[in-house]
């Protein structure tokens, strides 16, 4: 019986190698620290048990994998960030009393606190803030994890004038615990984890902007003062991420687009594009390459309507799932008595304009009898989609409301899954390769709490991406709960010219669709059995990827890309004939080239194209029209080189080539 009893306080840990130790039950992730090393214990900041990060001071009472989580490791980052926002909000309400604290998540390079205050913060606060986030950092007081009474914990913050507080912890399930935070005297309500204290946060922190903000994002709350930060393991991280910034800042396809005279958006078509001529070239040139690429890989090219009756959103799932982000109209008659349009009755049916293209491929594969002998069927669309994104998400091309998807759909068999998923990951390498992106990061997305169809077809999608993105040679991680909610996906990470990394290329694994759409095929034996769908796109959207593209390359697009590849440009008015046979021979070989007879110095002209990141220059006098030869200059370079005409076409034609 004592043995029993014994064996009963006794918790086995796994270590990351898979050595095994025996702890007392209770044992916290820093005692298991302190028992390895009592060098792991300095740098140890927090624990993962069984895959969650957790506080090291919390008791370990069942048997658990773990690994201990140093400063320096890149999960780190979260918890730093985390934390700070922490000293953040203790730092404003020291500095000015009456301020309410709201909510403060770690984001993406970052974090941000919201605060309640009838003064709003502006960035002249920034320097007092800081200060007094480095001194609190510097005292190093512990993050201290209590579990208080509900009713104790509301009427707590309702007695210092907490009001969102309090109103948060009244919203939470009657069945989640009440974790408050402390950290020295000052404490916030919090799920956590923290690291052990203050000091853990460092000094490699700062404050970037403030921004209006309505409290739980509803416009008819109260609007709040939003205060963003970025944090980072060290100094050397942080400046990094400046100059990244700063740099950034300069590339800004917004501003590119409007020097450049590429497109605009206007108030009135927000979340839409309006391309000029030289940003059309430019979507025109990425579709036909994608378009060339998906006809060599044996893709049919298809077009299908966007306004698209609810009934077939509802059978999707689309309906219960992303109603909030279509734009939906009644589907009814008007009435145009009296001069105006006003619906007769309520309407029965709504019209919905579609947000992804998924559900009318399946219309396309339904129609007429599939065999196997069909299979793999690989429908592709330009398709326009309609996304209602919040007013405050959209960002120039890349959050738009209107879009264009080089999307495509694989109709298969289970036993085609494995090849069709590596060709496309082939495909998907090579496109990002002339595109000039040589680092790619791939995830693999796995099922989301709101999944639809059974775990037993989700372990099957999940390990079918598994196994082709190993046989494709991939390295990959996985992430829990980033899923489709009809399938696993595989997302693919480019990282640009200044190292931000951008998601644009995905790869679902759809068993869910074709059941609930009533897509089959007859299979070999006779019998109807229902294809797998695979949801692919490589560039994303035109709109997106021409932004990355243009603030990849700082508006140097590779010359296949350029909208205007060549400007002859004269030096004399006597070599303007010349110049225009120059650049009528130029178009006739598919240059996009354009004339610059202006009574302007050459230099002005060289400059003016120059800022225009025109790529070619072909100057041309009075020396060269007679003797027909063309002075070359490019994009970035002082010097010229003298050459024949005809080389000179030849040799551009050569190099303006798109890349398949």
């Amino acid at each position: 019986m004592a043995e029993a009893q014994r064996a009963q306080n006794v918790i086995i840990i796994t270590l990351p190698d898979g050595a095994t130790r025996t702890y007392t039950s209770g044992t916290t992730g820093m005692e298991i620290a302190e028992s390895i090393s009592k060098s792991l214990a300095k740098a140890v900041i927090a624990i993962k048990i069984d895959g969650e990060m957790s506080d090291l001071s919390l008791p370990i009472t069942k048997n658990a994998k773990i690994s201990l989580v140093k400063r320096e490791d890149g999960e780190a980052l979260e918890l730093i960030r985390h934390d700070c926002a922490h000293v953040l909000a203790e730092a404003v309400q020291t500095l000015f009393p009456g301020t309410q604290v709201t909510i403060g998540p770690n984001i993406e390079n970052g974090f941000f606190y919201d605060f309640a205050r009838n003064e709003p913060f502006s960035t002249d606060d920034f320097a007092a803030i800081e200060a007094e986030m480095k001194k609190i950092v510097e005292r190093g007081a512990p993050f201290v994890r209590e579990v208080w009474d509900r009713d104790v914990a509301i009427k707590y913050f309702k007695d210092k004038g907490e009001n969102f507080k309090a109103e948060l912890i009244q919203d939470l399930p009657a069945s989640e615990d009440i974790k408050i935070y402390k950290q020295g005297e000052w404490l916030d309500l919090c799920r956590g984890p923290h690291m052990p204290s203050t000091k853990h946060v460092g000094t490699a922190f700062k404050l970037m902007k403030v921004a209006g903000a309505y409290w739980r994002g509803d416009s008819n709350k109260a609007m709040l003062t939003r205060i963003y930060g970025t944090a980072w393991r060290n100094e050397k991280e942080l400046q990094d991420y400046l100059t990244q910034i700063e740099e950034a800042e300069k590339r800004d396809h917004r501003k590119l687009g409007k020097e450049l005279d590429l497109f605009h958006i206007q108030e009135e078509a927000q979340g839409s594009v309006f391309w000029h001529p030289k940003g059309f070239v430019i979507y025109h040139q990425l579709e036909n390459y994608i378009r060339r690429r998906i006809q060599d890989a044996g893709y049919k090219e298809i077009k299908t309507p966007q306004l698209i009756d609810n009934k077939l959103w509802e059978a999707s799932g689309h309906w219960g799932k992303y109603r909030e982000n279509m734009f939906v109209v009644p589907d009814v008659e008007p009435n145009t008595e009296e001069g105006g349009k006003v619906f007769k009755e309520e309407p029965k049916h709504f019209m919905a304009l579609k947000p992804m293209n998924c559900p009318a491929h399946v219309q396309v594969f339904n129609q007429g009898i599939k065999s196997y002998r069909d299979l793999p069927l690989r429908l592709a669309e330009f398709g326009c989609c309609h996304r209602n994104e919040a007013h405050g998400a959209l960002h120039g091309l890349m959050r738009v409301r209107q879009m264009t998807q080089d999307d495509a759909h694989i109709f298969c068999t289970e036993d085609q899954i494995m090849s069709e998923s590596v060709a496309f990951c082939d495909l998907i390498k090579n496109v990002y390769a002339d595109m000039g992106f040589k680092d790619v990061r791939v995830v693999l997305a796995l099922r989301p709490t709101n999944k639809a169809g059974s775990d037993e077809t989700w372990d099957k999608a999940e390990d079918g991406l598994r196994q082709a993105l190993t046989k494709a040679g991939l390295d990959f991680t996985e992430e829990a709960g980033e899923g489709a909610f009809y399938g696993p996906k595989v997302e693919y990470h480019i990282r640009d010219a200044i190292g931000r990394s951008w998601q644009c290329g995905t790869l679902q694994l759809d068993f869910v669709l074709p059941e609930r759409l009533d897509a089959a095929y007859t299979a070999e034996d006779g019998s109807r059995k229902r294809p797998v769908m695979l949801h692919r796109a490589v560039l994303g959207t035109l709109e997106r990827f021409t932004g990355i593209l243009l603030e990849s390359y700082a508006g140097k697009l590779p010359l296949w890309l350029a909208p205007v590849q060549c400007v002859v440009a004269t030096i004399t008015s006597e070599a303007d004939e010349y110049a225009r046979s120059v650049m009528a021979e130029l178009n006739a070989h598919g240059i996009r080239a354009e004339l610059d007879v202006r009574n302007e110095k050459i230099n002005y002209k060289v400059r003016e194209h120059s800022l225009q990141k025109v790529p070619y220059l072909f100057v041309v006098g009075k020396r060269e029209a007679e003797e027909r030869m063309v002075a070359i200059r490019t994009l970035g370079s002082d010097g010229q080189r003298v050459i024949n005409m005809d080389a000179a076409v030849e040799d551009l034609m050569t190099a303006a080539k798109a890349p398949y």
